[in-house]
């Protein structure tokens, strides 16, 4: 792999087009991060990014893991100066049953706390901070294609205004998030092993009244009648709310009204339906389907795959930004290393570890869906150790590279061992 200067100027003429040494496709929360790493290590980082800021995102509900991530980058004190809604755990309820983890009781190491966040505000900081950190971003700009070679790769970039033009780069990271470019450029997609789902969601002014409810939890609350289907509740600290419903395809067929579809499965719950009885649903109702998505591989020769864009498995755990920031985390260095002429084993280094996280979350979503972990969540607190309870907590708060926690170390024995104890 030929070395790529870090002190390479950018350079533009009419027959070879521009030259960056990183180019990163999406300025979400992966590409956001893995930018600003890869400008503490010197390295000149473009960013194509084919919407403009702030724009709506769905996933508001950060894990504490992510804060780690957010530190790395340097963008602690902007997040925290922001004003998101703390967030100190997740809350779980069915049928009256009402359960909660709180993300300080926990098994692993590292931040115990975190924010809800709006995506809009929260992605255009993010993206604002990398910038401040060097990165150049361009907003309005798609890649309609790449070609690659051990030299590098060439990017067709289309503005939304204005003449296509080439982009060459010595490394292209995707953080394209659900837009998946290169994996669609690529042929690199897969069918995920998990049934088509859909969500309904939408955001909402809350008018919750309800002295009880914990506004510093994620509400997960289960339906009555088909355990498969769930709603979120995410406040924020204006009084809004992101709600939303998930299931199979199946359940939605047909419903076109969204909004009254969405407002129809709330009301077929005794617990949110009540607690949402005065809410205002001022915000149009979007629809997502088949969101799940897999890959053929995470990297290649001079690109690799962040977040969504490798790999997508639910949203029942809010696992999407921690995977998108650690992808990141993981990728940046080994992208830096490459460009300065070391040979990189991007399956040993990257993947795999990356992958080992991912197939946690994986274990406990399969389990949640069948019934097995919803029953170890509603299971009566008082009579689980408090060990058992910490190293849950440390997962749901998205500690899943934690190999120390045995829960995570082997997923599959320990959490079909502990639904077994439940069950007796």
């Amino acid at each position: 792999m030929n070395n790529v200067d870090s002190t390479l100027p950018f350079t533009h003429s009419a027959t070879t087009g521009e030259t960056a040494e990183v180019v990163v496709i999406g300025a979400g929360p992966a590409g956001a991060i893995a930018s600003a790493l890869l400008r503490q290590r010197g390295h000149k980082v473009v960013v194509i990014e084919r919407q403009h800021f702030p724009r709506f995102s769905i996933g508001e509900s950060l894990l504490p893991q992510c804060m780690e991530f957010i530190a790395e980058a340097g963008m602690l004190d902007a997040v925290h100066k922001a004003g998101f809604q703390f967030k100190n755990g997740a809350a779980f309820t069915h049928k009256g049953n009402y359960t909660f983890f709180d993300f300080t009781d926990k098994f692993s190491q590292g931040p115990g706390t975190t924010y809800q966040v709006q995506r809009a505000q929260f992605d255009h900081l993010l993206a604002t901070e990398a910038q401040r950190q060097g990165a150049e971003i361009r907003y309005g700009h798609s890649v309609a294609a790449i070609s690659l070679s051990d030299h590098g790769a060439q990017l067709q970039v289309q503005p939304d205004t204005g003449a296509a033009y080439q982009l060459n780069a010595g490394f292209v990271l995707d953080a394209s998030g659900f837009g998946r470019v290169l994996p669609r450029l690529l042929d690199l997609e897969l069918p995920s092993s998990f049934p088509v789902r859909t969500s309904v969601f939408t955001h909402i002014q809350d008018n919750i009244t309800d002295i009880n409810h914990d506004r510093s939890k994620i509400l997960i609350t289960v339906h009555p009648l088909y355990p498969d289907i769930w709603f979120w509740l995410i406040p924020f600290p204006n009084g809004r709310s992101s709600v939303g419903v998930v299931g199979d395809s199946d359940y939605f067929a047909g419903n076109d009204d969204l909004s009254a579809c969405l407002q129809d499965f709330i009301n077929q719950t005794s617990d949110l339906g009540h607690l949402l009885r005065n809410a205002v649903f001022d915000t149009p109702v979007q629809k997502l389907s088949g969101y799940a998505c897999n890959v053929k591989s995470l990297w290649g020769a001079n690109f690799a795959l962040l977040g969504n864009a490798g790999e997508f498995l639910d949203p029942v755990f809010s696992s999407g930004v921690t995977i998108a920031m650690k992808s990141a985390s993981l990728a940046a260095p080994l992208v830096s290393r490459q460009l300065r002429g070391e040979t990189i084993d991007w399956e040993q280094e990257y993947a795999i570890p990356l992958k080992r996280g991912v197939d946690t979350f994986r274990h406990y979503v399969t389990a949640w869906y069948d019934g097995r972990f919803q029953e170890v969540i509603f299971f009566r607190q008082e009579r689980a150790t408090s060990a058992i309870s910490n190293m849950i907590s440390s997962i749901l708060a998205g500690y899943v590279w934690d190999n120390n926690n045995p829960f995570v170390a082997e997923p599959a024995r320990r959490l079909n061992a502990l639904v077994e104890l439940c069950r007796s």
